[in-house]
């Protein structure tokens, strides 16, 4: 291989700058993507529509757009016991669970207990499902995350907030928060291919939902507009269910899993401070301390830990 000449020679700080750049621009479409998922799915809470529709929307379109890409799966895919739990846990579980909670409680508060109680989440259960014990280091980041969501559980526990109590409507999103940690916990155990991952998961989830809520379950469909059943179908089954995935992924691989981590972290603050002015929902002192605590939290167990000093 001929050696570049010193006139031809690429600097040596040329070539990552584009990487980088496109590391923390995925990273940042990902952050925005999860981010409006929080405040479509109380938009679409807050309408007639009930949280089946929202999870029959999302699975149809992301089912239908991925579809052609599954004509051909590797062999034995429909039957793995394995591929399947991480379909009803992190694919139908999630989803029920969570568009339920948007329709009793705030954004903000989806913000702290979905994306934000992730660190302390997954490192309980990889903890007692993977034995992986946590370092001392990262159990002091996750204390910023148990502070921040007692702060935005006290009013709700001790009737210091105002209007209906979101009590129901948090457990539904802490729940869900549980199903996606166990799922990523799960994923990191059995070690799937990302992308047959994201289609299997469409559509096992929908070839199980689908039928049950066409048969069985209420609909408000009537109840909204075509401008409202397009935004939902079109940004859910698109929006979190592929390009998000896509996006991560990138950067992950660009930028590492702790400082893509680190940026996620600006979910519940993006998702909070987002509410304010799209859904005219409060900004309470004990709802900013939350949002603040759980961020910066997750910003810090997601950075990479220090090295062992000798």
């Amino acid at each position: 291989m001929t050696q570049p000449t010193a006139a031809s020679a690429t600097p040596p700080n040329a070539s990552p700058a584009p990487s980088l750049a496109l590391g923390y621009a995925a990273a940042l479409g990902t952050v925005a993507i999860w981010a409006g998922f929080i405040l479509i799915s109380r938009l679409g809470g807050k309408t007639g529509l009930t949280g089946w529709d929202i999870v029959a929307l999302r699975l149809g379109t992301a089912s239908l757009i991925l579809l052609p890409f599954s004509l051909k799966l590797p062999e034995g895919t429909w039957r793995s016991p394995r591929l399947w739990t991480l379909a009803l846990v992190g694919g139908l579980a999630f989803l029920v669970f969570a568009y339920a909670g948007f329709k009793l409680a705030p954004a903000a508060h989806g913000g702290i207990l979905i994306p934000g109680m992730q660190p302390f989440l997954i490192t309980a259960l990889a903890w007692g499902l993977l034995g992986t014990r946590p370092t001392r280091q990262r159990v002091l980041c996750l204390l910023p995350i148990a502070l921040g969501v007692a702060c935005v559980a006290f009013p709700v526990i001790s009737g210091l907030g105002h209007g209906p109590s979101t009590l129901m409507g948090d457990l539904l999103l802490l729940s869900a928060s549980i199903a996606w940690a166990i799922y990523s916990v799960l994923v990191k155990k059995w070690v799937h291919d990302p992308w047959l991952l994201t289609r299997f998961v469409a559509l096992a989830s929908t070839a199980v939902y689908l039928p049950i809520y066409l048969l069985w379950l209420p609909k408000g469909l009537d109840q909204v507009p075509t401008s409202m059943l397009l935004l939902q179908a079109l940004y859910q089954g698109i929006g979190p269910t592929i390009v998000a995935m896509v996006l991560f992924l990138k950067a992950v691989s660009i930028l590492g899993a702790e400082r893509t981590g680190a940026l996620v972290a600006l979910v519940p603050v993006l998702a909070g401070l987002g509410a304010v002015p799209l859904l005219d929902e409060p900004l309470t002192p004990w709802l900013v301390a939350g949002l603040a605590l759980v961020s910066g939290g997750a910003w810090l167990a997601s950075r990479p830990a220090r090295p062992a000093r000798h």
